[in-house]
């Protein structure tokens, strides 16, 4: 059976389907997409259909990544069930997961930053990944650097846990 990573936003339409999409080719190139399943989803329903933001396909698509065929969804409870791990990409999102979680299924929800070398090796470092959409296309890359070094730590991550 696979391991299951969720990665959770606001909306699903920035911040978490970027990380889904770096994940899934970091793993695919690690030779690891068989035994590691990714998603993502939202806090909120607002978005729930709808692709990947333009702005956040296109900084993906600059890199060589391709976020076609995202729809949003929604985060459910019962998805504790379902996911190994749930990444949450701020703090105020994991809070939420955690008031959605059951006590036994709180450890599951970790910060994406807390997986990334450079605020490991900064204390105190702010683990939120900005949102950017309100801002302009530089958010966006703002973003994918800090999603593909915590994705790379992740990724590290799992290996050293005996994934792959």
């Amino acid at each position: 059976m696979a391991y299951r990573v969720c990665f959770v936003c606001m909306g699903n339409i920035c911040r978490s389907p970027t990380a889904s999409v770096v994940m899934r080719s970091m793993l695919a190139d690690a030779g690891l997409d068989e035994v590691v399943e990714v998603s993502s989803a939202g806090t909120g329903s607002w978005h729930v259909g709808e692709p990947a933001d333009a702005r956040a396909a296109a900084a993906l698509a600059r890199r060589g990544y391709d976020a076609g065929g995202h729809k949003a969804r929604q985060f459910s409870a019962r998805w504790f069930d379902e996911f190994d791990l749930v990444v949450a990409v701020d703090a105020a999102t994991a809070g939420e997961l955690k008031r959605l979680a059951r006590t036994q299924h709180r450890d599951r929800v970790r910060l994406l930053r807390e997986f990334d070398p450079l605020c490991r090796a900064a204390s105190g470092a702010d683990l939120d990944v900005p949102d950017p959409y309100y801002g302009g296309p530089q958010g966006f890359d703002d973003v994918l650097d800090m999603v593909e070094r915590a994705c790379s730590g992740l990724l590290d991550e799992l290996r050293d846990g005996g994934i792959g």
